[in-house]
């Protein structure tokens, strides 16, 4: 069988293409499984998974629940408002306290950059990222890559724009590293108050016009603004943000060329997009969720084969 380069998912960065490849193989065998009318497998029947969600989620959370119980593991959820964490405990402690009940695998979401990274040099468990602040959200870099694989076969020469919030997304730079790797071309488009000072040192070029980006490109994938990581004004109104980067129908059909839609969710409907493209045939938003669930069966049935624990 083959194996993963790594025993932890912290980062797309961390990943070599052969790692990519089996993922999305290992993903393309578990979506098959999931549309079968029996949806679950026995591969991790003696495996009990964590996931400590240190922020709000839904979309993932859930994803990661439902590709874990159809994997058969044993399942765990932990969210930080209802924990000791309010009572001043340390994250070493938390996830060394569930540890102790025989945790084999830990999916953490985190507030602060770095805090997987962290838990993997100090805790003896196998830990999967899933968003730790601004700075990497790998199984959604997977999954997008995996949706625009499943559309085009292969993304060598493919241009695809990245719109929105850079600066406040865990998933543009996962995305960048992913896309990168596979051989895309990477554009970055955004008011300047959004765009990282130095991004360009990752490889992409950046524009601050919307329209002449979508030309430019064969998929755009469309961030929502994060008011909640948003202490300052970074653009004068939702409405002049939403005139400047928002994607419509109207801009759409002004291209005279149809370019993949993506989303990471959730939606701010009327702001980066409007109902009437998020809903389109152009938007390949669902079959990013469906393949979320597939993608993490992948990687967590990946990364458990490297526990020495007997897996089906």
């Amino acid at each position: 069988m083959k194996t993963l380069s790594v025993s932890h998912l912290l980062g797309i960065k961390y990943l070599q293409l052969e790692d990519l490849h089996l993922i999305f193989e290992t993903a393309t065998h578990f979506k098959e499984v999931i549309n079968r009318p029996i949806k679950k497998v026995p591969s991790l029947r003696d495996i009990t998974i964590a996931n400590l969600f240190f922020e709000n989620s839904t979309r993932t959370k859930l994803s990661f629940e439902l590709a874990e119980k159809r994997l058969s593991a044993d399942v765990i959820n932990f969210s930080a408002a209802q924990s000791s964490v309010k009572k001043g405990e340390t994250l070493i402690d938390t996830v060394n306290n569930i540890l102790a009940m025989k945790v084999d695998m830990v999916v953490i979401r985190h507030p602060n950059p770095g805090a997987a990274h962290f838990l993997s040099k100090h805790v003896k468990s196998c830990i999967i990222n899933a968003g730790d602040g601004t700075h990497e959200h790998p199984t959604q870099a997977l999954l997008d890559a995996y949706s625009l694989l499943e559309k085009w076969g292969d993304l060598k020469g493919k241009r695809i724009a990245i719109v929105g919030d850079i600066l406040h997304s865990r998933v543009a730079l996962s995305n960048i590293y992913a896309l990168q790797m596979l051989g895309a071309e990477v554009r970055l488009c955004a008011p300047k108050s959004l765009l990282p000072k130095h991004i360009k040192e990752l490889g992409v070029s950046t524009s601050y016009d919307l329209e002449q980006t979508l030309r430019w490109c064969d998929a755009a994938n469309m961030l929502r603004v994060q008011n909640e990581r948003m202490d300052l004004g970074y653009f004068p109104s939702t409405r002049e943000y939403s005139q400047s980067f928002g994607l419509n129908g109207n801009l759409l059909k002004k291209l005279r060329k149809e370019i993949v839609i993506l989303h990471p969710g959730p939606i701010n409907r009327g702001v980066e997009i409007t109902s009437e493209v998020a809903d389109s045939s152009q938007a390949i938003i669902l079959d990013q969720v469906e393949n979320g669930v597939a993608i993490r069966m992948a990687i967590i049935y990946l990364l458990a084969a490297k526990l020495n624990i007997p897996i089906q």
